[in-house]
């Protein structure tokens, strides 16, 4: 990252969702990103989408979802104006392929990595499948990223596979605690699987000065050690937060 960028701020967010519960709701919290996107895009050097855009994607050889034309023209808008945007694939968007990059020249990532950012260091990843436990949805993802099944899938009509994803979506535990208007459960930060995956993580590479996860949906900005933080993003179903990085300092905001 050149000086002249080094003043800007770097912005991560995560897990909207968009697709849940419904129509009408999903086009709201749409509507409210791009307003936040235009309200961040001149100060903002990149843009870390840290997955779960959408609660259910996924792109055919010549097809791509309906939908969310306000928010790839807001994103292709930033992107052609210079500024990078990062999308770190999550557990609801695991089935993005090169329509992203292709389209819209966003940056697409499929695993964690490590990024220096103005001589600070970033873990980033979106957090599913790390830590320990949670054997069932490792055994599923294994299963949706073998690339035989992502083919028997393409050979659903278009119609049938988006309308089973999304049906399954809006039926999920998470659409219902929308309807519901209620949060995550909240548990204590030591016990949270992607704080043990961190701290494990650390003591390899001490030197790294900042975890960035989403997936949990509780945000939360913790001590991991005298010179590492560990970030969790939250959503934007129900907390609405971000973070921003100054160059020197990480900070949690809501919106």
């Amino acid at each position: 990252m050149n000086k002249e960028k080094q003043t800007k701020k770097v912005y991560f967010i995560s897990d909207f969702h968009l697709g849940i519960p419904d129509k009408e709701n999903s086009l709201k919290r749409e509507k409210l990103l791009i307003n936040w996107l235009d309200e961040i895009k001149n100060d903002a050097s990149e843009i870390y989408l840290m997955g779960d855009v959408f609660d259910f994607w996924f792109e055919y050889k010549t097809v791509v979802p309906k939908g969310y034309l306000r928010f790839f023209g807001k994103i292709a808008e930033i992107c052609d104006s210079g500024i990078p945007i990062h999308l770190f694939r999550g557990n609801h968007d695991i089935w993005a392929f090169n329509y992203f990059q292709e389209e819209l020249n966003i940056q697409l990532h499929r695993k964690p990595e490590i990024k220096i950012i103005n001589g600070k260091k970033f873990y980033l990843a979106h957090g599913d499948g790390l830590g320990p436990g949670d054997k069932g949805y490792k055994f599923l993802r294994k299963v949706f990223e073998f690339k035989f099944n992502q083919w028997l899938f393409k050979w659903l009509h278009p119609d049938i596979g988006a309308r089973m994803g999304l049906y399954f979506s809006r039926r999920s535990r998470i659409a219902n605690l929308i309807k519901e208007g209620k949060k995550e459960n909240n548990i204590k930060d030591k016990d949270e699987m992607l704080y043990k995956y961190s701290k494990r993580v650390l003591k390899d590479d001490p030197s790294i000065d900042f975890f960035v996860f989403g997936h949990k949906h509780v945000p939360r900005n913790v001590q991991l050690s005298k010179s590492s933080r560990l970030i969790i993003l939250g959503d934007w179903l129900t907390n609405f937060t971000y973070a921003v990085f100054d160059g020197e300092e990480i900070k949690l905001k809501k919106y």
